[in-house]
């Protein structure tokens, strides 16, 4: 039984009054007068141990008498099981999302996460279904449904429950989108897989500290499935303060030698933060304090400033900067290999002088500048002579720009029957016979065109990958380029030839046609001033390095990787093996090129390919360091199907439920009335059997 007012139960110690007054001794009803004792005061009834209760009955019925009256003014009722809210008695199914971001690592909030995704599996009943997600940049299953299903009910929360207490955060970024549509995906092939219980509800618990850094990507315009509810419950850590550190990412047309060692930081500053006074140093790994002398850096609450990072210290181990001055450890460190430029060589088979600035060899050698990316080398080969092995096996691209002799042919048929291009440029009709002897037709017919005007490039193949970075409209216009003299050639000849470009009459400028598992490339004029102005235009180098990543000889070889990312590994041996070693020390096998995903660690990484050395840094993502709250109505605007935003908010809403719950059963049995019948009867039998005893006493004899 419980009480709406239990208060009103303390009105039962009134019994004691009827008690007492039955204890004390009344005076006696017949007096006597006694001359000698007329001058004395009469002494006051009081109970003495020789007291005794009389009329024990009607003692009784006035304890009766009070103690229904306060039972009846507490309001009782009968407790009876609730119902579920579900239909027909179906249990629920529930995903309990928890953030395992590196954000989660500040002082506090993965223990009180965890705490409250325990909480959440310990409420499910034995005809629920639960599953537990953990998520950063993406969502995996800690405990699945079907995991949840096959285990015995009696040890589903428990199973549950371990799983709960051994996971732990990682150091990617937050992604809510990706974990919220992974946990619909769960639901809806959950229903699929069980569809006795597809009318049940269904709700995804999200846990999180729900900082602004966090992606939302893939919840705009989402469709949410009907009957599912989303609760977020917002764990906030004591220290809400937070300054990171990031290493800014250097242009890749950046025209610094690779050797320049000037490293850009960022310094990201709270806008609660109670500290603007940072210092910025190397450092060294179990060491805290600083590798060399650091640099203050002063950045108020709320801003974000640029600083150069000092030189590191010659002849030291230190590997990455550290930011002092923080209360939150978690993003105060990034780790930073220089760039090592990517060594290209380009060969040029021709007889050209490389200081005869009316050769093609001139203006090759100069359209490849030297940046932090790469340093392409253009290595010149006669054209009499065949090419070294090294070239046909290592040089992603050849330019000919001369007749080939038979043996330098032959040598450029081995390199295109390793599936890589080359470009011919022909500077005369003679060049005619190099390209049918290199597509296997022998002689083709070519000539020169008619002199007089110039001609224009007319025609452009935008869709082509060659000619796909001059796609928009900003840099399509050719026309500025004039061709003084061409050769014109019929690209029916050639099977399954593709024109790139034609001139303004229609005669073609650039075609690719195959050959073996590679492709030659024919220019029908050179870029030599006495040819045409391309070698002076706009469009030139940007046309090579076209064509060199055309060739694959452009790869992003980047030095510095967020937590997560994928890292392209590649080697000129295609069944070359990688051995990775990892921040911690542990190894990671890739028996052929391919991407490397197992960057879950902040750290530098050490790749060993046969005798090659490469490495590269893994950093958190900047946007953790946003730690600020994320609002709630950013979370509403994308529509998401809220149903509480705090834990206390729901605890409140749960107690009103139960107290309405209550109210209703109290009202729908009134048991107080007939407390109140009862007491009032016993009222009657009281005032019936007092009335008699008095009654009894005075007809009694003196």
């Amino acid at each position: 039984m419980s009480f709406l007012a239990p208060l009103f139960l303390v009105g039962a110690l009134a019994v004691a009054a009827p008690i007492i007054f039955h204890l004390i001794r009344r005076t006696s009803r017949e007096k006597v007068t006694f001359s000698s004792l007329m001058f004395l005061q009469p002494t006051p009834p009081r109970v003495t141990r020789s007291s005794k209760v009389e009329n024990i009955l009607l003692l009784l019925l006035r304890c009766l008498v009070l103690a229904l009256l306060a039972l009846g003014f507490a309001r009782p009722f009968i407790q009876k099981p609730v119902a579920a809210d579900n239909a027909a008695g179906q249990g629920q199914r529930m995903v309990v999302l928890l953030d395992a971001s590196a954000s989660m690592r500040r002082d506090g909030l993965w223990a009180d996460a965890r705490a409250r995704a325990e909480a959440a599996v310990r409420r499910a009943t034995p005809a629920d279904s639960v599953a537990v997600y953990l998520f950063d940049r993406t969502a995996r299953p800690l405990l699945s449904f079907e995991q949840w299903s096959a285990t015995p009910s009696s040890d589903r929360v428990n199973v549950a429950l371990e799983r709960i207490a051994a996971a732990q955060p990682g150091w990617s970024g937050t992604h809510i989108g990706h974990g919220l549509l992974a946990s619909v995906d769960a639901l809806e092939d959950n229903s699929g897989n069980a569809p006795e219980k597809s009318a049940g509800p269904r709700k995804i618990v999200i846990i999180s500290d729900l900082q602004e850094g966090a992606k939302l990507d893939g919840l705009q315009g989402f469709d949410w499935p009907r009957g599912i509810e989303v609760t977020v419950e917002t764990v906030a850590t004591k220290r809400p303060t937070n300054a990171g550190l990031q290493v800014l990412a250097e242009q890749e047309d950046s025209g610094k030698p690779a050797g320049d060692n000037d490293i850009k930081l960022r310094v990201t500053n709270a806008s609660d933060a109670k500290r603007e006074q940072f210092q910025i140093g190397w450092a060294r790994p179990g060491e805290k304090g600083f590798a060399g002398t650091p640099v203050n850096a002063y950045v108020p609450p709320g801003q974000n400033r640029v600083f150069t990072a000092p030189k590191p210290p010659t002849g030291t181990s230190a590997e990455f900067l550290r930011l002092a001055g923080d209360e939150e450890e978690f993003d105060n460190a990034v780790h930073y290999v220089p760039p090592k430029a990517d060594q290209i060589k380009v060969v040029y088979v021709g007889d050209d002088d490389p200081r005869d600035s009316q050769r093609l060899l001139y203006y090759l050698k100069r359209a490849f500048p030297e940046t932090r990316r790469q340093n392409v080398q253009v290595i010149a080969r006669p054209a009499s002579a065949p090419l070294p092995a090294e070239d046909v096996l290592g040089a992603p691209l050849l330019v000919i720009g001369d007749v080939l002799s038979a043996e330098a042919t032959a040598s450029v048929r081995e390199f295109l029957a390793a599936g890589k291009p080359a470009l011919i440029v022909m500077k005369s009709i003679a060049s005619s016979r190099t390209v049918g002897d290199l597509v296997g037709l022998g002689s083709i017919a070519a000539e020169e065109s008619e002199g007089g005007s110039y001609a224009l490039l007319g025609q452009l193949d935008f869709e082509h990958p060659l000619l796909a970075p001059f796609s928009d409209p900003r840099f399509s216009d050719f026309t500025k380029i004039h061709f003084w003299k061409h050769r014109r050639i019929d690209a029916s000849q050639f099977k399954d030839a593709r024109i790139i470009a034609r001139f303004d009459k229609g005669a073609p400028a650039l075609l690719q046609i195959p050959a073996g598992k590679g492709s030659l490339l024919v220019l029908t004029s050179g870029w030599n001033p006495t040819d045409s102005q391309l070698a002076l235009s706009s469009k030139f180098v940007p046309l090579l390095f076209s064509l060199l990543d055309l060739s694959g000889g452009v790869k992003a070889q980047l030095a510095q990787y967020a937590v997560g990312d994928s890292v392209p590994l590649s080697a000129t041996n295609a069944a070359q093996s990688f051995s990775i070693r990892k921040p911690d020390g542990s190894e990671a096998k890739l028996a052929a090129p391919g991407r490397f995903s197992e960057t879950e660690l902040p750290g530098i990484y050490t790749i060993v390919s046969g005798t090659s050395t490469q490495r590269f840094a893994v950093n958190l993502d900047p946007a953790e360091s946003r730690t600020s709250p994320m609002t709630l109505e950013e979370l509403e605007r994308l529509r998401l199907p809220l149903q509480t935003t705090e834990l206390k908010t729901a605890k409140a809403d749960e107690e009103k439920k139960l107290n309405l719950q209550a109210t209703e059963l109290e009202q729908r049995q009134k048991l107080w009335r007939w407390l109140l019948v009862a007491a009032l009867v016993v009222l009657v039998m009281e005032t019936w059997l007092a009335g008699w005893l008095t009654r009894r006493s005075q007809q009694a004899p003196a």
